[in-house]
């Protein structure tokens, strides 16, 4: 593996898992400390993840051309394994819950969601959206952790 590469991959890694833990485990509760209005802390972390997950495809992406696709040891197929469950979680939570969602919050409107009968909706599915992403960046750790031991100097 070339040097060009190894740097490559750890800074995919970095930026993916890096921007998953902060923005779920740091941005997201702060706003809604932070800011009076919840409806518009929502709206704002809304669009935060939606960065975040497409930031995060496009990390996989990368991963998966650089070098985990192109390896046949056991340890880089794990990973290539690994970036491929973390990206179909983040296509899940992006292309699939985030649409219900929103299309919750609009049936509510002019309401905001959690005054109106949709609130028990809303709530599970934003339940299994946190679980799903809390998931990734639990795998995002096995990641940096395995990362780091692949492109070491025997990587």
């Amino acid at each position: 593996m070339t040097q060009v590469s190894r740097a490559l991959q750890t800074v995919a890694v970095t930026l993916w898992v890096g921007s998953l833990w902060t923005m779920g485990l740091l941005i997201a509760p702060m706003l809604f400390r932070i800011l009076p209005d919840r409806v518009l802390a929502g709206a704002v972390a809304g669009r935060l993840f939606g960065v975040v997950a497409y930031l995060g495809l496009a990390c996989a992406a990368c991963l998966i051309v650089l070098v985990f696709a192109r390896s046949q040891r056991e340890a880089k197929r794990f990973l290539l394994w690994l970036v491929m469950a973390m990206a179909a979680l983040t296509a899940i939570g992006e292309f699939g819950i985030q649409p219900i969602l929103a299309e919750l919050k609009e049936a509510a409107n002019p309401m905001d969601v959690m005054q109106s009968e949709l609130r028990g909706q809303f709530a599970t599915w934003h339940g299994v959206a946190s679980g799903l992403y809390l998931l990734n960046c639990a795998l995002g750790g096995v990641l940096v952790v395995l990362h780091n031991r692949a492109v070491g100097p025997r990587g």
